[in-house]
């Protein structure tokens, strides 16, 4: 092997004296020999040929540019796009036969990309350079931002990472439009549905929302609108419509008797209202007493009349005259010892005044006069057997004696006694406040102003 240019050389000297030895060492004795190398700028392969992978070596030798290793080269190292130089960027060829330093050159990455809720990504070629990662989002989301991003020289990724946003609104379908009709006598009819189930592709429980009436209640006469609609997580919103029509099916309107008028129930001439004939003072109902608005639009039944009413005061009882007025008229039994009395008197010209008033209120006189045997009876005009006479008197204990004045309701029931002569205020005020019923009240308040 080459010795170095110093070689120290050590010797050891070894000397017997009699029965002892005796040493000398010589460690500091150093022969200088000259090997000093022999530099060769003209040699073309002083050092070995540089070469960098994945990358590009650039040399500049004192001899020219042909020459790529001879000694004093010196080389610029580089590597390709996407790749990172580690190590040293420019070496030069010593008299040692070597190069100054080395180099290579490692793949440049990103960091890995991470995942986006709702959607994912695919690369090119993974998280190295140039790599372009596209992103896509999940059915029901769609990308907000960077639809893609690459990786760059710098070891970055381009933009910014995107989200999957829920811009896919929610779908509902409400149930078809309904038509019913009311029930018989209402205004309204009771309709029900299923409710209506919504869907989205990104939530899978949403809340309904109605807004409008309730299933299973009471609608209205005409066109109701039922809403629903229905919210995802993402406040998307969706909504459905549909119309329930409830239908009141109507008989045409029904006509008054002459000389009376009806009460009707519900609305008056909606299937199955009920219209009740009624007659004025005088006059009674002939034929039948209601009519029903049936299904087919048609009243049942046929049209009642109001005729005069036809007293009999040719009967042999009391109870027989006071059936002909039972539910219809009210009776006002007027009594006096004899024509010429002047409480009769005066109260006779009273009723005379008061007769407009006194049909009004469903009233009929009836006047007994005298004693047997010229004891007189008579409705208006009608007179009365003596029979019946006895019997009113005995009935109603009625005296002959005074005068007295007896008012009978439709039922034939004893209401109230006068003893002196009543003036037509006084009498109506009483009818009107203790035997007219609500719906008398309200005639009497329309025909009022008949009499005056």
């Amino acid at each position: 092997m080459p010795l170095s240019p110093f070689v120290a050389f050590v010797f050891i000297l070894y000397f017997t004296v009699g029965s002892g030895t005796i040493v000398y060492d010589t460690y500091n004795d150093f022969v200088e020999q000259d090997y000093t190398p022999q530099l060769d700028y003209k040699d073309p392969h002083w050092c070995h040929s540089p070469s960098l992978t994945n990358g590009e070596v650039t040399c500049h030798s004192p001899r020219g540019g042909a020459y790529r290793s001879t000694l004093g080269t010196r080389c610029e190292m580089s590597c390709d796009r996407g790749y990172r130089l580690l190590g040293k960027s420019s070496i030069q060829c010593l008299a040692s036969r070597r190069w100054s330093g080395t180099a290579y050159c490692r793949r440049m990455r990103c960091h890995v990309l991470h995942l986006i809720p709702h959607g994912r990504y695919t690369c090119t070629h993974g998280f190295v350079v140039d790599s372009r990662c596209d992103f896509t989002c999940n059915p029901g989301y769609r990308i907000e931002g960077e639809h893609s991003r690459t990786c760059l020289h710098g070891g970055s990724w381009s933009g910014a990472q995107p989200v999957c946003a829920d811009t896919d609104p929610p779908k509902i379908k409400c149930p078809p439009s309904r038509l019913k009709v009311a029930e018989p006598g209402k205004l309204t009819a009771t309709v029900t549905w299923d409710p209506p189930a919504a869907t989205d592709t990104a939530d899978k429980s949403l809340e309904v929302i109605l807004v409008g009436q309730e299933p299973g209640t009471d609608f209205k006469e005409g066109a109701n609108i039922i809403r629903y609609k229905v919210y995802d997580q993402a406040r998307n919103r969706a909504a459905c419509k549909f119309i329930v029509r409830v239908e009141v099916r109507r008989c045409s309107t029904l006509p008054p008797p002459l000389h009376g008028y009806l009460t009707c129930s519900s609305d008056g001439n909606n299937y199955g209202a009920t219209c009740e004939y009624h007659c004025e003072g005088g006059y009674e109902l002939r034929g039948v007493a209601s009519r029903v608005c049936q299904f087919n639009r048609n009243w049942g039944g046929n049209p009642a009349e109001c005729v005069p009413m036809e007293i009999k005061p040719d009967v042999k009882t009391a109870s027989a005259l006071l059936d002909q007025f039972y539910e219809k008229r009210r009776l006002l039994i007027m009594s006096a010892p004899n024509i010429s009395d002047p409480d009769y008197q005066l109260q006779n010209i009273m009723i005379q005044k008061s007769d407009c008033g006194l049909d009004l209120r469903h009233v009929t006189v009836i006047e007994l006069l005298g004693s047997p045997p010229r004891e007189t009876g008579r409705i208006k005009e009608n007179l009365l057997s003596s029979e019946v006479i006895e019997g009113l008197r005995q009935a109603f204990r009625i005296s002959r004696s005074y005068f007295s004045m007896l008012l009978l309701d439709e039922l034939g029931m004893d209401r109230e006694r006068f003893i002196t002569p009543m003036a037509s205020d006084e009498l109506f005020s009483y009818i009107d406040s203790f035997l007219l019923d609500e719906e008398e009240r309200e005639r009497l308040e329309l025909h009022r102003d008949f009499c005056d």
